[in-house]
Order: structure tokens, then C-alpha cells, then sequence
């Protein structure tokens, strides 16, 4: 998706960050700066943990293999610790039968090698670990639960092939049963980020319901690991996923209102080498990393 946001801008494309949704109005975000919305205050990773007192979920939306992105994933985890929540971190990148691995890292049990090695993270992800490494360092420093967000990439690819009927037998008793692909908002993100185009046609369609099965499956993982743990009140769950995820809170952060799973506050992250203007429905937080100049 980060490609359509690009050609998007390229063709002078209404920008995906700067949507009329949620809250009015607009910002301009300092580039290399952490932004708060709507006020356009320059903010910290423990203004961020401050924030998020009373919430249940972080939702940090990334560019993927962006080192600046995931190194302020990183600092966010670690306010959020040091601030005395309990924290859990999903991850986008693993599916949920990688779980096992997460587990023995989390515990100590494995190194990074190991890790990298049982839970595929080349097949899973592709990226780099080494993009990532910052995060899972928090995370063993802490000694921090880890959970694998997303669902068997299959199940995706039957959605985009096939539309919701597609969805195979196994991952219908395993996801709830609302997958709403018809909301709105939502519509009008994903449209934006695949450059404007509007969703229109079978194949579109089944386009935008594979993502919502993305959201969703994602969503249901960090339910079904409160139902499992019932942790308590001082429990904070970060998501790490790609920002298209999160944005306006008509991804994941939906997915989870509608199960009434608990409120959050959502950071989207970005990058550019000039002032950005961003809706101030976009997110809480906007962080705007200074682009590699071509």
C-alpha cells in the first residue's frame, strides 16, 4: 500500500493522511517531529504513555523496514513500561500458528536466532528482522508478552481471489462472524490508499474485503488473548501493524470498538522531508520521519 500512497501524491491525488474523517480540521506535522492532534504540540514517546493512562490498546501504525518508524515503536513500548503498565505486544508480521515462538522468546528460552528460525520470520515477513530488532529488544529487556496478530496468509488470498464465500471452512470457526466489509469510513481509506481509485467491480470489492479480513483476524487475536489471560486493569495492548491498519480508527482500532474490547489511542507514523498537513481525525499521534532524500 505505501507504493499507492506514493502514486497518489505523485498524481496529486487527495493525500490518504488528510481524509474528512472523525475529527475536522487539519495540522501541519513538523517533519522529524512526534506531533499531537489536534493540537500540533511537539510530543515524546512518554507524552504518548501518558496518554494512554486508563487505555487498553496502543495502536502503532508504521511504514514498514522504516528504521526510524520502528525505533520509536520501540521507545513507545518502553515508555509504556516504564510507566508501570503491563504491556503485550501483537505483531502484524507473525501469523497466529508462530505463536509457540513468540512464547519461548518472550520467556527467554530461545535466542534471536532461534527465534528468527522457528517462528520463519523470512517467510512470514520478508523484511529484515534487523529493521524490527529494536522492538524485540524492549521486549526481552522487559520480559514482555508477545502475540501473533495476523491470520494464515491463505485465508487473505482466498478473500482477494474469491470474495467473503471464498473464506475456507476452518477460518469462518475461527474468526467471529461479523466481517462487515461495508463500512463507510473504512471504504474511503482504502480507496485513498490504492490511489484514488474508487472500489467498484468484483474485484475491488474483494479487494477491500480481504483487508477487512486482515483487520478482523488481527482484531480477534488480541481478543482472544485477554479472553485466555485475563490480565488486568494496569494491561496495555500495543499493536504493530502497517498504518493503513489504523488510520481514523477504521482498522483494527474498529474492529476492536465493535467488540467493545476497550478504548486506545493510535499513533500513525509517515515520512517526509517537508511539513505534512494531516487531518486531525488521522490519529492521536502523527509521526512524520524525515524521508531519504533521492
Amino acid at each position: 500500500m505505501l507504493a499507492a500512497v506514493g502514486l497518489a501524491v505523485a498524481l496529486q491525488l487527495p493525500s490518504p493522511y488528510a481524509l474528512s474523517i472523525g475529527r475536522p480540521g487539519t495540522t501541519v506535522a513538523e517533519s522529524g517531529r512526534l506531533t499531537a492532534l489536534p493540537s500540533g504540540a511537539a510530543a515524546t514517546a512518554d507524552d504518548i504513555a501518558k496518554a494512554a493512562d486508563g487505555k487498553r490498546f496502543v495502536f502503532l501504525g508504521e511504514q514498514h523496514a522504516t528504521p526510524a518508524h520502528q525505533q520509536m515503536q520501540a521507545s513507545i513500548v518502553d515508555a509504556l513500561a516504564r510507566r508501570g503498565r503491563r504491556v503485550v505486544v501483537g505483531f502484524e508480521m507473525l501469523q497466529r500458528p508462530r505463536q509457540s515462538a513468540l512464547d519461548a522468546f518472550s520467556a527467554g528460552r530461545i535466542d534471536e536466532a532461534a527465534f528468527r528460525e522457528q517462528a520463519n520470520w523470512k517467510g512470514q515477513w520478508g523484511y529484515d528482522f534487523a529493521y524490527y530488532r529494536p522492538i524485540f529488544d524492549v521486549a526481552r529487556k522487559h520480559r514482555l508478552p508477545l502475540v501473533a496478530l495476523n491470520v494464515p496468509r491463505d485465508w487473505v488470498r482466498a478473500v482477494g481471489r474469491g470474495g467473503l464465500a471464498a473464506l475456507p471452512a476452518e477460518a469462518r470457526a475461527e474468526l467471529p462472524a461479523d466481517i462487515d466489509p461495508k463500512v463507510p469510513e473504512h471504504k474511503q481509506v482504502f480507496e485513498a490508499l490504492m490511489g484514488g481509485h474508487p472500489v467498484s467491480g468484483t474485484q475491488a470489492e474483494n479487494m477491500l474485503a480481504a483487508q477487512t479480513i486482515w483487520d478482523v483476524g488481527m482484531a480477534d487475536s488480541a481478543v482472544r488473548y485477554f479472553e485466555k489471560n485475563r490480565p488486568d486493569r494496569r494491561t496495555v495492548f500495543v499493536v504493530v501493524a502497517g498504518a493503513g491498519h489504523v488510520m481514523y480508527g477504521q482498522g483494527i482500532n474498529l474492529r476492536l470498538a465493535k467488540r467493545q474490547a476497550g478504548e486506545g489511542i493510535t499513533v500513525v507514523m509517515t515520512e517526509s522531508t517537508e511539513p505534512l498537513t494531516v487531518a486531525n481525525g488521522l490519529s492521536d499521534f502523527v509521526y512524520v520521519s524525515p524521508a531519504p532524500r533521492k
